[in-house]
């Protein structure tokens, strides 16, 4: 990458909420006209105007587009009270937030404007633009030009371009997990231009629905050797409409998954994906899934529908999916004690790679000696999935998994403290080693690690790293498989 320095601010990842001169509130009564917003609006220069009567009584706001697409776009009378086109969905952050977390959450939430709270008092907002100028050439203006993209040539291109910003940013010293919110971040904004273009040529879905991400990428922790993973739920429908409804989204979903292929986010060998018929289907056949699943409870079942307690909503109508989630966790909530059990079988099958005189145990490739790095990580997944399934935690990242079960009394401070640290260094050596695999247009399997390659304090760390997932296996062998 040319000027690769510059495409990076490093003053911009210390930077927090606090230290933008946000912008006051400016507000107007849900009776207010719409022509008087607009023309408070162009009086005083602003593209966001809030509705409610004071700062703690916000009902929604309007922006200059709320006006294009609401009023001008349908004929609406400007003479109309506010309240008639005001958006309702308002998204918040802490000022002691930084401004990586604040643009993550834009993109995350679609939202171009996000409103400061701090002590439960609305205290201004901010803009996307106004954080983007701060940040320069960064990776949030790469991923502007993702969303801008269309072609799938153009989507190509930035996503090949992924190693290397993945490198720059962990060089500059970026978390592991703001990097693997960047990615997802930018495969999620890559599969929605594809779906609105497969939409256009396809024509309109003839039911609501909901196309969603499972595995890495529904846990937010996709790395570069991703694969597809994915799933739709539609509504569901009359008899006389079930085969033309069904007909219509396994062809919408080929084409999506196809496309997705061609830009380099490979189609899934073990074929869980929207495209075959198993994982296409209307809500009532969804719960019916889970349903045979828990009921079942089968050690084999936990291992092959294990990656489907860990979806996340990309595109479409979000109220299905949380809809199915919710129907879920009810059903988890009593479920048979042998399916906790099996779960916590799935989590134990990858023994962490340690040789009983506590050396990193390898393997030779190619005359070299390796390890597997996923498999490791692997087993820190399945366990923070496990544990949250059992105490009823909806969040579906690891480390919020365990935070969350820091929260419930599960884990300790500490404990949640070292897993967390544990976790985020395998992920950013991961990560690192990926970037430079694919760099190197090496033929090398991107989830080894070559053992030289590693620095004595490297080596040392993962040792110690190997033991703490050792003892938390141990801790769950007890807790729910009753053995030693």
């Amino acid at each position: 990458m040319e000027n690769a320095p510059s495409f990076i601010s490093d003053q911009f990842y210390t930077k927090r909420v606090s230290d933008l001169h946000f912008r006051h509130l400016r507000l107007v009564s849900s009776d207010t006209s719409i022509q008087d917003c607009a023309k408070r609006m162009a009086r005083e220069q602003v593209s966001c105007l809030f509705v409610g009567e004071s700062s703690d009584q916000i009902e929604g706001y309007i922006t200059d587009i709320t006006l294009r697409d609401e009023v001008l776009a349908k004929g609406l009378s400007p003479d109309e009270p506010v309240k008639l086109i005001m958006e309702y969905k308002m998204v918040s952050i802490s000022p002691d937030a930084s401004l990586v977390e604040a643009l993550l959450l834009m993109f995350r939430t679609k939202s171009r404007y996000l409103l400061v709270e701090d002590q439960f008092q609305f205290v201004g907002w901010i803009s996307r633009n106004k954080i983007l100028t701060e940040q320069s050439q960064g990776p949030f203006m790469f991923i502007q030009s993702v969303k801008e993209a269309r072609q799938i040539s153009e989507l190509k291109s930035k996503w090949d371009r992924m190693p290397e910003i993945i490198h720059l940013l962990l060089s500059r010293g970026m978390k592991a997990a703001y990097v693997n919110q960047i990615i997802t971040t930018v495969a999620d904004t890559i599969t929605q231009r594809v779906i609105e273009r497969v939409i256009k040529e396809v024509g309109p879905a003839p039911a609501k629905f909901v196309f969603f991400v499972l595995g890495s990428e529904g846990r937010g922790e996709l790395t570069l050797n991703t694969d597809q993973d994915n799933a739709i739920i539609y509504e569901d429908k009359a008899n006389e409409q079930r085969e033309s409804v069904r007909a219509y989204f396994l062809d919408f979903a080929t084409r999506v998954s196809t496309a997705l292929d061609q830009i380099g986010i490979d189609l899934c060998e073990g074929d869980l994906m929207a495209m075959n018929p198993k994982w296409t289907h209307s809500l009532s056949h969804w719960k019916r899934n889970y349903e045979s699943w828990i009921a079942d409870a089968s050690q084999e079942t936990a291992m092959k529908y294990s990656t489907f307690f860990d979806c996340r909503a990309i595109f479409g109508e979000e109220s299905l999916l949380e809809e199915l989630k919710n129907y879920m966790y009810k059903l988890v909530e009593s479920a048979p004690e042998r399916f906790f059990v099996n779960l916590g079988y799935n989590a134990l099958q990858y023994e962490p790679p340690l040789t009983f005189f506590r050396k990193i145990r390898t393997e030779k490739i190619d005359g070299e000696k390796q390890f597997n790095l996923k498999h490791s990580m692997r087993t820190m997944v399945d366990l923070a999935r496990v544990y949250a399934l059992r105490y009823q935690v909806q969040a579906t990242n690891t480390s919020e998994r365990i935070e969350s079960l820091q929260g419930k009394g599960v884990f300790s401070a500490a404990e949640c403290q070292e897993l967390n640290h544990a976790f985020s260094y395998l992920m950013a050596l991961r990560l690192e080693n990926q970037a430079e695999i694919i760099m190197a247009k090496s033929p090398q399997p991107l989830n080894w690690v070559k053992i030289d390659r590693l620095t004595k304090v490297q080596t040392v760390t993962l040792i110690e790293i190997f033991k703490v997932i050792r003892d938390f296996q141990a801790r769950m062998r007890i807790s729910f498989t009753k053995s030693l």
